[in-house]
């Protein structure tokens, strides 16, 4: 395994962070490796907010599920899809571009939380640690008050980022599902009965399978928060279509 596949298979996420400054150069280098990412037609279809005002980082671990770690980031970015700035760059032109739609939002998307990606990349490299906040896309309406956000723009994902303390670097990562479960070969294939139960069955710890699925449910997918994002992403979603 080369250094950079080795560092993926070690990264995992942190949310508990040593008082170490974050440097300016290592923040620029996080920052500009971001910019690197593959992007859709070059256009780099996102925004990111450097979120350095504390009572902002306050406010945004309150609206994402009350995690108080957020606020003790000493780097806290929003990444957010941004169908907005080529408008203003084509009416700089004198052109008149359609409103965008569904399609615009999901290829911007794409191209907020692949840059995303690479700044997690570059901070791991530099032994800063991450964690992904999903939560960011709750309470849209306070989000979007707290943010400023304008129509056609949408909080994709955030990142918060530290130095890990000693427990964090040395507690496990979760154990990932293997190639056969996760890849199918030309098209889309559902997994039968006993695949399924193969997948999970050194997951489910002293549970059954049934038991472990419920509490799991319950605990992500019926969640309050995975409602809300739904809701808040229909919230978004009236601004395209």
């Amino acid at each position: 395994m080369n250094k950079i596949i080795e560092s993926l298979y070690a990264r995992k996420s942190v949310r508990v962070y040593t008082e170490e400054e974050i440097t300016r150069e290592d923040k620029e280098a996080v920052l500009n490796a971001a910019l690197q990412a593959p992007s859709a037609g070059c256009q780099l279809l996102y925004t990111i907010l450097d979120i350095t005002d504390q009572d902002k980082k306050e406010r945004l671990a309150k609206l994402c599920d009350d995690q108080a770690f957020i606020a003790k980031a000493k780097l806290v970015l929003v990444f957010c899809a941004d169908c907005r700035k080529w408008l203003s760059f084509y009416r700089e032109a004198g052109l008149t571009p359609r409103r965008p739609g569904a399609g615009d939002l999901l290829l911007a998307v794409e191209d907020a939380v692949i840059a995303a990606q690479n700044a997690v990349t570059a901070a791991e490299s530099l032994g800063i640690g991450s964690c992904y906040i999903g939560d960011v896309m709750e309470n849209a309406e306070d989000m979007k008050e707290l943010l400023e956000l304008p129509s056609y723009v949408y909080p994709a994902c955030m990142l918060v980022f530290g130095y890990p303390t000693e427990q964090q670097k040395e507690r496990k990562k979760p154990v990932r599902f293997g190639l056969s479960d996760i890849v199918c070969e030309n098209v889309y294939r559902d997994k039968g009965s006993q695949e399924i139960r193969q997948m999970f069955a050194d997951k489910t710890g002293d549970k059954s399978y049934e038991e472990w699925m419920e509490a799991f449910w319950k605990r992500k997918y019926e969640s309050g928060f995975s409602k809300e994002m739904s809701r808040s992403m229909e919230v978004y979603l009236k601004e395209f279509l």
